[in-house]
């Protein structure tokens, strides 16, 4: 059709061909087109709608009109000599068959394939000729240094394969197959998705690539790889004729339990309902252009008829297979002749389908980006245009430059509400609907859309997903597992295996002390220092804190002997203040009786410091505490064993010591060796004192709250001190032994001294070695112990002559004793 401004438009209404070998001596033949395509058939009359459409509209291109010139070119050296032909700038082609007037087109729509639109795009982009694609996604027509006027309506294979990615990491599908066709299209697209595969983290097992028309060995070994591989999801990028030789050849040897995931160039082929293992591609996910409606485009399609397009040799034939009859000027005598009641309007067939209209309106928002790109073009005010000086294009000379600059601006929205543009490369933006193949009947297959991809949204958004939808392969309703390992579960980590994928490893624990909260995760963490791994080593939790305390068994039972202590010690004090004035409490000197009592009391309760929590006041207390009682307890001791020898010596005649230890002496002793004790505490405070630690060594899983001693040397300076005193207690006891029993306590004092050394000596290999909370059980129980021993060997005693014995406690009755021994 002829116009002011003509579109051509390059389809292959016939897939197949047979070609020629050329002899190289005569010009060769045309290739011979064979089988019928309609699909691209419809493509063509979209456009032919679409600038039809566009002449009537008042809107664009007002007093011009657009044109278009078609051809229908198959085989690659067909589609370039085309696509030559549209761009010529002869005024004639003279041709042997026909002599015609040639008007060069303005842009060229097509190719379907990427293949032969690499190749004239190549060609003709050195013109700067507008090459606009509807359907061609290789990603290679992106490069604009080799295709400087490359445009297309349909997202490149960048896009289809970075989504394919996402959608196979998307179901933990780390372990695939890969094939491919063998041209630009299959090779780059399947190159794009493996590497967005491997960022993705998912592994290819094998990629495999062959041709239709290739060798036989080359399909055998694809099906081979498929049927032996343990991986059970294959992603195929290629087209249609590919996928329906290779599933019918898995029907023959009965292949079965594969997830297909398929690029748009086959995912949404009605043809492939007819293949014979059309049965293997249900639960087929892929991603394709989203489907939109075009109104009157039915109606156009239904008017067509053979008398609007009288010398085209393919109408003729379309119509003939349609309604299998035979028009008037063909030579089919098989078939019976057409009359004049055929029409469209009654045939329901993949030509008339206008309900998902998806690479169809790719054709149509083409037509439409032109159309825009020359009414801007000619609707230039002069002084504002773009190109130098603010000029404008002629509209009546256009430069193919000139086309393109404004092509490349061009920014529209069709009547549908999607809106057309192009990025720097020609590209616009990605958007895809996820596509199931499902089944209807044994012989009808449903593509249902159950997701889509937006690369325009953020990436976290960019892929959504209805799971209900989905019909999985083979008719599953459960979806496939594909991996090379199972996953490794929170608390252990992958270790790859030696000469294999990344996908391919062993799931070992993590080591002590570490965790890992992620499935698959590579490396396991250690937990912060007071964090300890639970069993299952997927988390960390607060380490135990111990210490011992009041509530637990032990501490109360420690507690209630500490206060059972301390309560018998009173008593027992009370006993002797009752008992104050007889013979045997005023002959073991009551003043340092009930000092010693008091400090035994004050013995028992510095236990209860050591149970608790430790803080810093506890701390220096416990131990200090301890070191002075257990000095001023000691120290009584020392002043009534000094007591009884000095009582002994004065017995004897001619003696007068006891003028040089007198009750006041008794009380200077007993402060001078307390107060060295003091004194030492004092220093220990004042230079580094006991202070509250977390004990994170003794036990990996626990935290021991214990009292670090500060300094070491005032620790054992205190102990060190006490045993000195002790030491010197039991010699002058033991030296007195022999003495009457109810005058003097040396035997006892001896007998008690003896306990508190047995107790002591074993409480420093168990101090030492004791863990934890033990550690400070081991040291209250060697307190109550020692403070027992002295209660029970030196009162036990006495109480038990004034309470049961009181026939014992007289004057004459010690004296009784002491004149035996004395004599």
């Amino acid at each position: 059709m002829a116009g002011d401004f003509v579109t051509g438009g390059i389809f292959t209404f016939r897939t197949g061909y047979r070609d020629i070998e050329p002899t190289f001596q005569t010009l060769p033949n045309r290739p011979t087109c064979q089988n019928m395509n309609v699909r691209e058939f419809q493509f063509a009359q979209t456009m032919i709608f679409a600038i039809k459409q566009i002449n009537q509209n008042p809107a664009i291109l007002p007093n011009h009109t657009m044109g278009y010139k078609i051809y229908n070119s198959c085989g690659m050296s067909n589609i370039i000599r085309s696509a030559l032909d549209l761009v010529n700038r002869q005024e004639e082609i003279i041709d042997e068959r026909n002599c015609t007037k040639a008007d060069n087109a303005q842009a060229v729509i097509g190719h379907s394939a990427s293949a032969p639109t690499v190749g004239f795009a190549r060609i003709i982009g050195r013109f700067q000729v507008p090459v606009l694609s509807h359907f061609a996604t290789c990603a290679c027509l992106s490069n604009r240094e080799e295709f400087p006027s490359f445009f297309r309506t349909i997202p490149s294979d960048l896009y289809q394969s970075r989504a394919l990615a996402k959608l196979v990491k998307h179901f933990s599908w780390t372990w695939v197959g890969v094939i491919s066709n063998k041209n630009e299209y299959g090779i780059n697209g399947i190159a794009a998705f493996m590497k967005a595969a491997q960022e993705e983290g998912v592994c290819v097992e094998y990629y495999k690539a062959f041709e239709q028309t290739g060798p036989l060995h080359e399909l055998a070994k694809v099906v081979e790889s498929v049927k032996y591989s343990t991986s059970k999801v294959v992603v195929a990028f290629m087209s249609h004729r590919e996928v329906d030789v290779l599933v019918t050849e898995m029907f023959k040897q009965n292949i079965t339990g594969v997830q297909w995931v398929g690029s748009d160039a086959w995912i949404t082929e009605n043809a492939l309902a007819g293949s014979e293992g059309h049965s293997l591609l249900v639960g087929s996910l892929g991603f394709t252009v989203s489907k939109a409606k075009i109104p009157g485009l039915e109606e156009h399609l239904r008017q067509l008829h053979p008398s609007q397009f009288p010398d085209s040799q393919f109408v003729r034939d379309f119509w003939e297979d349609t309604f299998d009859c035979a028009l008037n000027d063909t030579a089919n005598t098989k078939r019976k002749p057409c009359n004049s009641f055929e029409s469209m309007q009654t045939v329901e067939s993949y030509f008339t389908d206008v309900l998902e209209m998806r690479f169809t309106n790719n054709v149509y928002k083409s037509v439409y980006a032109v159309a825009h790109a020359l009414h801007n073009l000619v609707t230039c005010e002069e002084g504002r245009g773009p190109f130098s000086n603010g000029t404008c294009a002629n509209a009546g000379h256009i430069q193919p430059w000139q086309l393109l600059h404004y092509l490349q601006n061009v920014n529209f929205t069709t009547n549908q509400g999607e809106r057309v543009t192009f990025d720097q490369n020609g590209d616009p933006p990605a958007r895809y609907e996820l596509v199931n193949i499902q089944l209807v009947s044994s012989r009808t297959l449903h593509v249902a859309t159950v997701g889509g991809f937006d690369s325009t949204l953020p990436r976290e958004r960019q892929f959504t997903l209805n799971d209900m939808k989905i019909v999985w392969g083979g008719g599953s309703h459960t979806v496939p597992v594909s991996v090379c390992s199972e996953s490794c579960p929170p608390g252990k980590h992958k270790v790859l295996q030696k000469r294999k994928h990344i996908c391919c490893y062993d799931c070992a624990p993590c080591a002590e002390g570490e965790i890992s909260n992620i499935t698959d995760s590579m490396d396991c963490f250690r937990c912060p220092i007071e964090y300890w791994p639970n069993t299952r080593r997927d988390m960390c939790i607060l380490k135990e804190i111990e210490f011992l305390s009041y509530a637990e068994l032990m501490g109360i039972m420690l507690t209630c002997i500490c206060l059972i202590g301390a309560m018998v010690t009173t008593m027992i004090a009370c006993v002797f203040f009752h008992f104050r004035e007889t013979p045997i409490v005023r002959a073991n000197n009551s003043e340092l009786s009930f000092l010693l009592l008091f400090s035994l009391t004050l013995c028992f309760l510095c236990s209860l410091t050591f149970i608790g929590r430790p803080t810093q006041w506890s701390c220096m207390l416990r131990h200090t505490a301890f070191g002075i009682t257990f000095v001023l307890c000691i120290s009584c001791v020392l002043g009534k064993t000094l007591v009884v020898l000095m009582a002994f010596r004065a017995s004897l005649p001619g003696s007068n010591v006891m003028k040089w230890f007198g009750p006041a002496q008794q009380r200077l002793s007993v402060l001078c060796f307390t107060l060295i004790q003091v004194i030492i505490c004092i220093l220990w405070l004042t230079i580094n004192p006991p202070f509250p630690y977390k004990n994170m060594n003794h036990y990996k899983e626990k935290i021991i709250l214990e009292c670090a001693l500060g300094s070491p040397v005032g620790f054992w300076a205190v102990l060190g001190y006490v045993g000195v005193l002790a030491m010197l207690c039991f010699v002058l006891a033991f030296l007195a032994r022999k003495l009457p029993d109810h005058f003097n306590e040396a035997k006892f004092i001896t007998f008690s001294m003896l306990i508190f050394w047995a107790v002591w000596i074993a409480f420093i290999p168990a101090y030492v070695s004791s863990p934890g909370k033990f550690t400070v059980a081991v040291e209250i129980f060697a307190i109550i112990s020692s403070s027992y021993g002295l209660l029970l060997c030196i009162f036990i005693p006495k109480c038990y002559v004034i309470l049961l014995r009181p026939e014992q406690n007289t004057k004459s009755h010690i004296m009784v004793r002491t004149k035996d021994f004395q004599y």
